[in-house]
């Protein structure tokens, strides 16, 4: 097996190779529309796989399922992509005689996983309320910081009480079990304000018509179900339908955030290993970042940092490098830049501000160089054995050997019914979580006060005096004082019951939840 990724050319005949055991360290592919981004995220995904590494991709413009179908020789590029080969030496001039030749260059298809939170492109991707954790819930409902505070104190709750929270209706039950018991609650937990829980709730109600509804639950998604290889020993490629997705921002770049901290706390320490264990390929990742509040940044950074110990290389891909945090982007060692456009001057910032990134050639002017190249061209600096940024150069990117486009429907649907995971997400599952013992409680704390009040109702009528007079109807005693309190005592014995029965039912699943960096539970 190679240890690198044969990326491109550059005008000084040098090949640019990212070597697989710097991969971890991250990397940057940014560019314009439609200068080659996502054929170099294509490449790129066609060279992990083929090693045995595991990719996750996100999918925006239906694009990048075409890694599932191999190249063609009717393609309308294909004359394009064999010229483009043979200048790069890939194949040999010949190259009429050589399609398919091992020497080079050669159609192939990637084995694909197809994924949708929505279901329709894919299989159904789905995680729990209490897998979200509260940090990235807030921030899905853009909460404010004193509605985070409280989506928290409820999340202690569920945690102190074990109760699951699996989807939405559960969210909502506790919610609105907090605000009805917002003094005791308030006493132990800190201040709880209807006002907020409300204003929580109509967020949630916000979520859902953004379709997250779909997103929570069960069964929810296994990481490890993305981290194989296929029996010729390529590395799975997970490709999330995110066409539809894209047009909920908010949803994309939250869910992309939670696999990216999910992984973290999941995968073992491994320090700095011969290749990564998996890529993550994080496409429109201004997203990210937009209005993000500077904790979370913070804590992103944190993941970026210490998540390349568990051998997770992180690529951003993006229009624009300053759509990228100074913090975050200092830890990109990989970079390939296609062109810019310089025509404000805030773009022509954005191109100075990438010149400068890069380490200086001085056979060219970088930043003169940015926004002449062409499509397929990008400026390429990769880490050198020693861990040392390349001198960058003018490269002309290599052609994928999977199909340039989209899959059809037809071959889409053939790929997701031969998938090993076919019908393992497909059917939503309601086991018994918060929501059901609320339920639960309330049903029984109703039942006691019926009782009660029916008791109190029998007793009154046998001590009630048998008299034919009519008098007038006595004044209320301080006596009846006393049955406002045995009518309160019987509903906290109710309350107790249930409690017990609450904690005996989620005793069934488990354990205390502990969080990690993000919020999101921890795998202890």
């Amino acid at each position: 097996m190679n240890d690198s990724i044969f990326v491109g050319t550059d005008t000084d005949g040098n090949r640019q190779e990212l070597l697989f055991k710097l991969a971890n360290r991250h990397g940057l592919i940014a560019g314009a529309t439609g200068t080659g981004k996502t054929v170099t995220l294509q490449i790129l995904t066609e060279g992990f796989s083929k090693a045995g590494i595991p990719v996750f991709c996100a999918d925006v413009k239906g694009d990048l399922s075409g890694l599932s179908q191999a190249g063609s020789e009717t393609h309308k590029l294909h004359d394009k992509l064999i010229a483009r080969a043979t200048k790069i030496g890939l194949i040999g001039n010949d190259y009429a005689s050589m399609i398919g030749d091992a020497d080079g260059y050669s159609y192939e298809a990637m084995p694909t996983l197809f994924w949708d939170l929505y279901g329709k492109q894919g299989h159904p991707v789905r995680t729990t309320i209490s897998e979200m954790g509260p940090t990235l819930l807030a921030r899905l409902m853009e909460l404010n910081e004193t509605q985070e505070g409280i989506l928290t104190i409820a999340f202690e709750v569920a945690d102190d009480e074990e109760m699951l929270l699996l989807d939405m209706k559960d969210l909502r039950a506790l919610l609105n079990y907090i605000s009805d018991n917002k003094d005791s609650i308030g006493r132990k937990y800190g201040n709880v304000a209807s006002q907020s829980v409300g204003a929580i709730t109509r967020n949630l109600l916000k979520l859902e018509r953004a379709g997250a509804e779909q997103f929570f639950g069960e069964p929810a998604l296994v990481l490890e179900n993305m981290m194989r290889v296929d029996e010729d020993g390529y590395g799975l490629v997970s490709i999330l339908a995110a066409d539809e997705l894209v047009n909920s921002p908010m949803l994309y770049s939250t869910f992309l955030l939670w696999m990216l901290s999910e992984l973290f706390e999941e995968l073992p320490e491994v320090g700095n290993p011969d290749k990564p264990i998996m890529v993550f390929f994080f496409d429109e990742a201004h997203l990210l970042f937009d209005d993000a509040p500077k904790a979370l940044v913070r804590k992103i950074e944190q993941v970026a940092r210490l998540i390349r110990s568990k051998g997770v290389g992180i690529y951003f891909v993006t229009q624009n490098p300053m759509d990228i945090p100074d913090s975050v982007l200092g830890q990109l060692g990989n970079r390939i830049q296609h062109a810019l456009r310089a025509y404000t001057p805030k773009e022509q910032k954005a191109v100075r501000a990438a010149a400068s990134s890069f380490r200086e050639n001085p056979a060219f002017d970088t930043e003169e160089v940015i926004t002449d190249l062409g499509v397929g061209e990008a400026l390429v600096s990769l880490l050198d054995s020693k861990g040392v940024p390349g001198v960058v150069g003018r490269t002309l990117v290599r052609p994928p050997a999977s199909r340039l486009g989209p899959v059809e429907p037809a071959e889409r649907k053939a790929i997701i019914e031969s998938s090993p995971f076919a019908g393992v997400y497909e059917a939503f599952i309601d086991r018994e979580s918060a929501y059901e013992i609320l339920e639960v409680r309330t049903e029984l704390a109703e039942k006691e006060e019926i009782e009660a009040l029916e008791a109190e109702v029998k007793a009154k009528a046998k001590t009630k005096p048998q008299s034919t007079s009519k008098k007038k109807p006595a004044r209320k005693s301080p006596a009846r004082k006393s049955s406002g309190r045995r009518k309160k005592s019987v509903s906290d014995h109710a309350m107790h019951e249930a409690k017990l029965f609450a904690r005996s039912v989620a005793r069934q699943h488990g354990r205390k939840i502990l969080r990690g960096l993000l919020g999101s539970m921890t795998r202890r």
